[in-house]
């Protein structure tokens, strides 16, 4: 940020890189924390951050982007395990086709499954299948190393199988 006569002006590239980049963002952060509001939260905090450090972060502001993400996403869990668990509703419409609906059972159901995955492998599915990211980029934004991406990924994958099958066979016992 520049700061000219008291006032503060963004770069013009940072405001392209939040007109672009922002909506893939909202969603990595919703995938992470399950939650639109504080996704958006979070979001916001991240681009603001990103805003204040414009100058080391302009050379890959989506990486710097995405590691602040992660940040603040872990200290998130760390606070909410220390208060009463909140309850998550479903963002569904008024009235909905039956496909549509069925597209919304099983994304919810896909969100309920990743809520239940420790955080980093949450983390580690959420950048490589939903962010599209590399095992080296989901490396760097995870601050490990690519084995231990690997590691994760496996684990997670196997887990979320399992869950998402005993979704389907309450959904067939139904």
């Amino acid at each position: 940020m520049r700061f000219h006569g008291g006032s503060r002006e963004l770069d013009p590239a940072f405001e392209e890189f939040v007109r672009a980049r922002s909506p893939a963002l909202l969603r990595t952060a919703f995938l992470l924390v399950g939650d639109r509001g504080h996704a958006e939260d979070l979001l916001q905090t991240t681009l603001l951050r990103v805003a204040w450090r414009w100058s080391a972060a302009s050379a890959q502001p989506e990486a710097y982007a995405r590691r602040v993400l992660v940040n603040l996403t872990r200290d998130r869990w760390r606070n909410l395990s220390r208060r009463v668990r909140e309850r998550h509703q479903s963002d569904l419409p008024q009235q909905a086709s039956l496909d549509s609906a069925d597209r919304i059972a099983e994304r919810d159901a896909l969100v309920q499954a990743l809520r239940q995955l420790p955080t980093r492998q949450r983390e580690v599915i959420v950048f490589r299948f939903y962010a599209d990211l590399t095992v080296a980029d989901t490396a760097r934004a995870l601050g490990c190393n690519a084995g231990t991406v690997k590691s994760y990924t496996n684990r997670a994958l196997s887990r979320l199988r399992e869950l998402l099958g005993e979704h389907r066979e309450i959904e067939v016992q139904k």
